[in-house]
């Protein structure tokens, strides 16, 4: 019974000490590639982001974002020419883990408390 107890708080200490690897510096520029499912139809997003500006190709347009970041692993996205009032509204990014060609995020409207996650492919 003693050993069953130690052995079940060695594993919850093992694991509750577990961080994720973000090495979130590696992906602030780059070419990156995303893919979802809209609709039941699966598409992809390629985009290149530089410290500033975050340029992305979708379904044959090309729409240019700023880029501001708030630390080392969240940055806010705001479109620079919104063709909307849904487009006028900036995009919260956040890096939760990252290996050595992805990085895994979850993203949200700034002020809406649904989120979404996915997993972004570095290209270059």
């Amino acid at each position: 019974m003693i050993l069953r107890i130690f052995f079940i708080c060695s594993i919850l200490l093992l694991t509750s000490c577990y961080e994720p690897k973000r090495d979130c510096e590696h992906f602030k520029t780059g070419e990156f590639s995303f893919t979802t499912v809209i609709n039941g139809e699966e598409k992809t997003t390629t985009f290149f982001r530089n410290d500033k500006i975050e340029i992305d190709y979708f379904d044959g347009k090309v729409d240019t974002s700023s880029v501001r970041w708030i630390n080392n692993c969240e940055y806010i996205l705001k479109k620079l020419h919104p063709k909307s009032m849904a487009e006028e509204k900036a995009i919260h990014m956040k890096i939760l883990s990252t290996t050595n060609d992805s990085y895994f995020f979850e993203y949200n409207i700034v002020g809406d408390a649904n989120k979404s996650k996915g997993t972004v492919f570095k290209t270059n």
